[in-house]
């Protein structure tokens, strides 16, 4: 009984979706020390294109059919991939603002990070490169 109990609890176990951790990421350089959620939401919906103190922040972000970005837009600002896609198209249909530079993988998002202090990205991992410095976690949400 107790080995069924057991093997119940695994199971369920294993069927629990799996939460990951996003984090948006600067160069190590970079003064900016942390990001709140409003400030980063401003940063990657474009209606800011300057970190705090002022300095210029490079934005970047992945594909548009990459599956981690649905994920962390959901996370950083409650939308779904098709409200983001939506909203950065009345956005540039009007002239107001451009997406993000989108760049083909994370491996790429951490290679243009490490070579441009103002640059600011995100990564599904937490970055262990002493080139780079997380400013902020977000936490995905249960499902």
């Amino acid at each position: 009984m107790l080995a069924r109990i057991t093997l119940i609890l695994g199971l369920l176990a294993c069927a629990l979706p799996a939460r990951a951790d996003f984090y948006i990421v600067v160069h190590a350089s970079n003064p900016q020390r942390a990001l709140t959620q409003k400030e980063a939401v401003d940063l990657f919906m474009g209606r800011s294109r300057a970190f705090a103190n002022g300095d210029f922040a490079l934005i970047f972000d992945l594909p548009r059919d990459n599956p981690r970005r649905a994920a962390f837009y959901q996370a950083l600002t409650g939308m779904n991939v098709a409200q983001v896609n939506s909203y950065w198209s009345r956005l540039m249909f009007s002239g107001q603002s451009v997406p993000p530079q989108s760049l083909p993988d994370e491996s790429a998002m951490a290679s243009i990070l490490r070579r441009n202090p103002s640059a600011l990205g995100w990564l599904s991992k937490e970055p262990t490169d002493a080139g780079l410095r997380t400013v902020l976690v977000i936490k995905e949400p249960a499902k």
